[in-house]
């Protein structure tokens, strides 16, 4: 099913403390009519087993997202920082904090990120709703965003191959 153009082939991710709006999204992204695969774990136990943390779940998230499996991806964790900065070390994939609409939508307008992050512990169920439903209705605007989300690129790739900055810094 397509939602903001592209067809959507979603995923999820929460650690333990994003557990319950982790449950609550998936099933609000069931209501718009969208699939959505649920990664990581189920439960605070699974979590403690296992031995897994936040860096996990947005690792298998983000890799997933820069091999194709996922067009867009949604994580959440105690505040949204430690997913986003997790996804971020994967080339590929721009993950962007986001705690209200306007954000969300700007992610993908402006910077064309592939990831939501959101905080359990800062933002309501209602909220965090309209956030997904911003994030997931946006396409990227391209225009002068691109040369900017083409530096990001840029930056990817020279990550990748393990060589220095492609650009000199500006004063």
């Amino acid at each position: 099913m397509t939602l903001s153009g592209e067809e959507l082939r979603l995923a999820i991710g929460a650690d333990e403390a994003g557990l319950t709006l982790k449950a609550a999204l998936v099933a609000y992204v069931h209501e718009l009519g969208l699939e959505i695969e649920d990664i990581g774990v189920r439960s605070p136990e699974e979590a403690a087993a296992a031995g897994v943390d936040y860096p996990d779940v947005a690792a298998t998230l983000a890799h997933g997202i820069a091999s194709g499996r996922w067009t867009r991806g949604i994580l959440v964790c105690g505040t949204g920082i430690g997913m986003a900065i997790a996804a971020n070390k994967v080339p590929g994939v721009r993950a962007a904090q986001a705690h209200d609409t306007y954000s969300a939508e700007r992610a993908r307008k402006s910077n064309d990120a592939q990831v939501v992050t959101l905080g359990a512990r800062v933002i309501g169920v209602e909220l965090a709703k309209s956030v997904v439903a911003a994030f997931l209705a946006s396409d990227f605007a391209g225009g002068a965003s691109t040369r900017k989300v083409d530096k990001l690129k840029a930056l990817d790739r020279t990550l990748e191959a393990g060589l220095a900055s492609p650009t000199e810094p500006t004063a």
